[in-house]
């Protein structure tokens, strides 16, 4: 055994104590980590020829530039984005809104396992996930709910976190539908978060806008924005099996009196109300039946297109408020100003109507 020679408990004096040496620190780096190679990435061109093939992971890589808010990510996004428009919208693409616990991912797991085995489809979901307003963080644990879609090579599910820009994230979530449907996939859903103004975003970006509702949860009607009512082109109360069946065909008769409430679509499509159950897949193939055929409807009385061209063009003007919005708060003179007028307003010195003039005032150089 080896003493440690400058340890004063060594000393002969002290009969039976002695000191070990010391296991010798590790080094803090890996001596056998390589370094890893920067990944390149790839041109605009290589994104779309990548991204045409059906390539996964390039796909993924798309998105997540289309997501950065990186100057030179966007510049190479809307780049591939350009490429891909001639190859997009021969997809149909789904809403699907509901209150949170309603059962929304499970319900898109088995509308997905219907598609893909029973109508030879390829799907894409894109979740719009909530923040935390504290944190500003997102779970993005969707495809841990979509268990059975998720091990499919024919499904590709990308959550998004809203962080507090709802409008930036559905214009992106907008942009992702074009890159799937270059991709190959014909079958594109849409998931909202579930509360606040998701629901209007989603139904600006899809074909058919799909409500989902629980029975059995109190008063069915009380729950329930008229306007989000008005945007849906189906209603479906899930949960319908075991003793919860009599409840939810309850439910649905309520909502079909509520639907009678309402003037009829632009579509010229009066919307059905349906029962299922997500869990035990009861009523998928006739849900399906149904929006085939408000499909076929509306390309044939000509509001199919119509409702992608107004939806275009609205996110034209959303695009363009989103951009001036930007420029405006990222102004180094508007900063400085806002502080200021910040504290005046704070100080009752001024009215916060009489600060945004002068702000205003100031950037358009008045």
């Amino acid at each position: 055994m080896q003493y440690i020679e400058h340890h004063p408990e060594n000393d002969p004096q002290y009969k039976g104590l002695t000191v070990n040496e010391g296991v010798s620190a590790p080094p803090i780096v890996n001596p056998y980590l390589q370094k890893r190679k920067q990944r390149r990435f790839l041109t605009p061109a290589e994104y779309v020829e990548q991204i045409r093939k059906g390539n996964i992971t390039v796909l993924s890589q798309a998105v997540t530039l289309t997501e950065s808010q990186k100057a030179e990510h966007q510049q190479i996004a809307q780049e591939v984005i350009e490429k891909c428009l001639p190859f997009s919208g021969q997809s149909v693409r789904i809403g699907i809104t509901g209150v949170p616990g309603a059962g929304k991912s499970t319900s898109i797991d088995a509308f997905g396992m219907h598609l893909i085995h029973d109508r030879k489809k390829k799907l894409a979901v894109l979740a719009i996930d909530p923040s935390s307003e504290r944190s500003k963080g997102s779970i993005l644990g969707d495809k841990t709910r979509m268990e059975e879609i998720s091990r499919e090579a024919n499904a590709f599910i990308r959550p998004s976190p809203a962080a507090g820009s709802l409008g930036g994230v559905a214009r992106k979530t907008r942009e992702t539908i074009i890159l799937c449907e270059a991709a190959g996939f014909d079958t594109v859903f849409v998931e909202t978060v579930g509360v606040g103004q998701s629901e209007t975003a989603v139904h600006s970006m899809v074909d058919f806008f799909l409500l989902i509702q629980l029975s059995g949860a109190g008063d069915e009607l009380q729950g329930i924005k008229r306007g989000v009512m008005e945007m849906a082109d189906g209603i479906i109360v899930n949960k319908a099996d075991g003793s919860n069946v009599e409840k939810a065909n309850l439910a649905a008769a309520q909502y079909r009196n509520a639907l009678h409430l309402f003037p009829l679509p632009p579509s010229g499509w009066a919307p059905k109300v349906m029962t299922y159950s997500g869990y035990y897949k009861i009523g998928i193939h006739e849900i399906w039946d149904m929006i085939d055929e408000y499909i076929q409807f509306t390309k044939a009385n000509g509001y199919f297109d119509e409702r992608r061209t107004a939806q275009a063009k609205y996110w034209m003007y959303e695009s363009i408020n989103e951009q001036l919005r930007n420029h405006f708060y990222q102004s180094p003179e508007i900063k400085e100003a806002l502080a200021v007028k910040e504290q005046q307003v704070l100080n009752s010195e001024i009215s916060p109507f009489t600060a945004a003039k002068q702000i205003l005032d100031i950037y358009f150089h008045k």
